[in-house]
């Protein structure tokens, strides 16, 4: 065969066997990824695999997005392409069951129709068109839940959302949160007149009520919400433990000082108990409920205080506590997308010194760096400020006022369940026997890994602490944290074992720690400065003033002047230049190392590769010269 044919039949079989291979890969490999990321950003978790295994029938999600407008914010053009990629993922593990497709809502089109009928925000821009950016998801039977924006700053929850979307896809029923409480606030019928919260809650769960006598558990309750519960028995201890052995999904809200117990009733008398904790659970689990209430001065509220003769006055207070978002846990969901701060009032602090094996106990909310205990007694009553001050006692540490439980639980009740005690009433004592009948039998340990979300205040989700009265405003986060919980556990297994994720944008942190050190340098120097500035121009305006009489021009006004008073106005003038010539070179200065380390970079990626390719090609001619001299 002559080197003419064999080049092309080589070059034919070459090009079948690619194509016959990208072919073989599509079908093959649909869904593989190698994900080097730091972070993982392209690979899904493996609470949302589960999920999507899971799903019984399609789910068809829509990515509503224009990106003719998005392309004029950089911001928004990124994170679109991450939500893209991350939906690619998801369609992919799912075999088929999610379904995706992408609209671009152009003014007056049968798409932007599409996104406004389905609740899609449309943010007003600088142009003339709006931008859409969010997701309508629906499943087969018509049932439509949406994102009605897609915000950059909620990346860190992107996956959680859109698994959480799936989900309630699937199974479209509310989830069902068991309400245990001696807080009439949280037990008014169907939320009416009740709490906020309760009313926030009626909104997305079915709530059933556990009442206070109560000797089962309502059946298939997806999560119980434990809200200062009145005393236990022995046995609704064990119906309790027994229920988060099996569901493993609760919420303890206790406290050592509920400052809003002692005036639930009528003509404020008391109808509950001040304190609450978490009994023998928390005994078994190596989590106790600290017995004095918490105060910290860092993070103490305005409050207003009674001065006596009617008068009030506004006051930090070190048993109210603003806890700010960005001091809480940013790599749990409950917490990692709150943007304003917790209020509490007199809270507790848990203690997980002695955990029980197979348990972990992460911080959701910590105090500040220095807190104080405070005897819950004094700390339930209207302590003031000077007050708690006096009985201050600094803590070598922050304390913890909410967390999460994970892991392996053993029971409370190694001995089996407690003997039921029947009430004297006959009548009773046959409708007690009757729900006792209902309980589970005893278990030992957890059939599933628990998630446990313990809050140690009750105070917190009064209307009091986080909504403006007469206003409806929410000024706090203290509802969000509670349904977020709620949410995140209510998911199933899945959902509530998923993590905030790392955002796709990485922190440039040796630029950032250049900039925050520059600014506390040169932002100190040109205060400095400029307070110098302002003095001289006024001491020059003074001066100014006192040559100025009637009939003198301006350029008259130093007439009047000693030669004293004529030097130093020479000298401000001069002193304002070389102020003002200061602060231009300190503007520049400012940015003089980060442009440089910036300037180096860009060499590295411009000439960088090149450099190298140029080394290693010079590098084998080098070689091959050698060799050749050798051969000759």
């Amino acid at each position: 065969m002559q080197s003419r044919t064999y080049l092309i039949v080589a070059t034919v079989l070459m090009s079948v066997i690619f194509i016959a291979a990208n072919l073989l890969a599509q079908t093959v490999l649909t869904g593989a990824q190698a994900d080097f990321t730091e972070n993982r950003l392209f690979s899904l978790s493996k609470a949302t695999k589960d999920t999507l295994t899971d799903i019984a029938e399609p789910v068809d999600i829509t990515f509503v997005y224009s990106r003719s407008v998005g392309q004029d914010f950089p911001a928004v053009r990124s994170y679109a392409a991450r939500v893209r990629e991350l939906l690619q993922a998801y369609a992919a593990q799912s075999r088929g069951n999610v379904r995706i497709r992408e609209i671009d809502p152009s003014p007056f089109s049968p798409a932007e129709d599409e996104a406004l009928a389905s609740g899609i925000t449309a943010i007003g821009t600088n142009g003339n068109d709006p931008l859409y950016f969010g997701i309508i998801g629906r499943n087969t039977i018509d049932d439509e839940r949406i994102i009605p924006f897609l915000a950059p700053e909620r990346e860190i929850t992107l996956e959680y959302d859109l698994t959480r979307m799936i989900a309630r896809l699937d199974d479209p029923d509310p989830p069902r949160v068991g309400i245990l409480t001696s807080l009439p606030g949280m037990a008014a019928p169907g939320g009416q007149g009740g709490y906020t919260l309760l009313q926030d809650i009626a909104r997305s769960f079915e709530i059933v009520p556990v009442p206070e006598d109560f000797q089962s558990l309502p059946a298939d309750l997806d999560v119980l919400l434990v809200a200062h519960p009145p005393a236990l028995s022995r046995r609704q201890e064990w119906l309790l433990d027994q229920f988060v052995l099996r569901t493993g999904r609760a919420v303890f809200l206790v406290d050592p000082a509920a400052k809003t117990a002692l005036a639930q009733g009528p003509f404020d008398i008391s109808t509950a108990e001040a304190h609450s904790d978490l009994g023998m659970l928390g005994a078994a689990w190596g989590v106790t409920l600290a017995p004095d209430a918490v105060a910290d001065a860092a993070g103490a509220l305005m409050v207003p205080v009674d001065l006596g003769d009617g008068r009030t006055e506004e006051q930090a207070h070190p048993l109210f506590i603003g806890a700010p978002a960005i001091d809480m846990n940013q790599e749990d969901l409950i917490t990692a997308d709150l943007s304003r701060t917790v209020n509490f009032g007199a809270p507790g602090a848990f203690l997980s010194a002695s955990l029980a094996d197979g348990l972990s106990f992460s911080p959701l909310i910590e105090t500040g760096p220095s807190p104080s205990f405070i005897d819950a007694n004094k700390a339930v009553r209207d302590m003031k400020p000077s007050e708690t001050l006096k009985s201050y006692e600094t803590q070598p540490g922050p304390l913890v006022i909410a967390g999460r439980l994970s892991g392996q639980m053993q029971t409370a009740f190694p001995a089996g369940a407690p003997a039921f005690e029947e009430p004297a009433d006959p009548v009773l004592a046959e409708l007690a026997r009757a729900e006792a009948a209902n309980a589970p039998p005893h278990i030992s340990s957890s059939e599933i890994n628990a998630e446990i979300v313990l809050v140690a205040d009750v105070d917190f989700i009064s209307d009091d602490f986080y909504i403006i009265p007469g206003r409806d405003v929410v000024v706090a986060d203290n509802g969000a944290l509670v349904l977020n919980a709620l949410d995140a556990l209510a998911g199933g297994g899945e959902l509530s074992r998923l993590r905030s994720r790392a955002p796709s944008l990485r922190p440039m942190k040796r630029i950032d720690d250049m900039r925050a050190q520059a600014e506390a340098r040169y932002f100190r120097q040109q205060a400095e400065l400029e307070a110098g500035l302002q003095d001289a121009q006024g001491r020059l305006e003074e001066l100014q003033a006192i040559g100025s009489t009637d009939g003198f021009y301006a350029g008259d006004a130093e007439a009047d002047l000693t030669d004293e008073e004529r030097a130093e106005l020479a000298q401000l003038r001069e002193r304002i230049v070389s102020l003002r010539g200061q602060l231009r070179d300190i503007e520049r200065d400012y940015r003089r190392n980060i442009d440089r380390l910036e300037g180096i970079l860009k060499a590295i990626n411009i000439w960088g590769g090149p450099l190298l390719v140029a080394l290693a090609g010079l590098f084998v001619w080098r070689r091959q010269r050698t060799h050749a001299r050798r051969d000759a």
